[in-house]
């Protein structure tokens, strides 16, 4: 784990947390006030989660060429993490649920 600066790494770990945090927000904030698109947005964040785990693991074994398939893992469910979130953030733009 020394090919990345404590900040780094605190950067790095503090995001992850950040993005579960999130998520089981706008899942519970999706259930109690039954915002359906909103459950959607949460599910829709999971493949970014996956993606920053990816590079995570990658770095905490000192970036091993072994484990190289996990960059382009990472890169496949960056993709498909934004792409979902696009498709939510519409759902919800185009959504016809009123939010108070």
């Amino acid at each position: 784990m020394h090919e990345l600066s404590f900040g780094t790494w605190l950067i790095h770990i503090s995001s992850v947390i950040e993005w579960i945090v999130a998520i089981f927000v706008i899942y519970n904030i999706s259930t109690y006030k039954k915002y359906n698109l909103f459950y959607w947005l949460s599910i829709a964040m999971v493949p970014n989660l996956i993606g920053a785990m990816c590079a995570i693991t990658w770095h905490i074994y000192d970036n091993q060429e072994i484990l190289y398939g996990l960059v382009t893992l990472q890169g496949i469910f960056t993709f498909i993490g934004n792409s979902t979130l696009a498709i939510a953030a519409i759902k919800i733009f185009r959504g016809t649920e009123t939010y108070e």
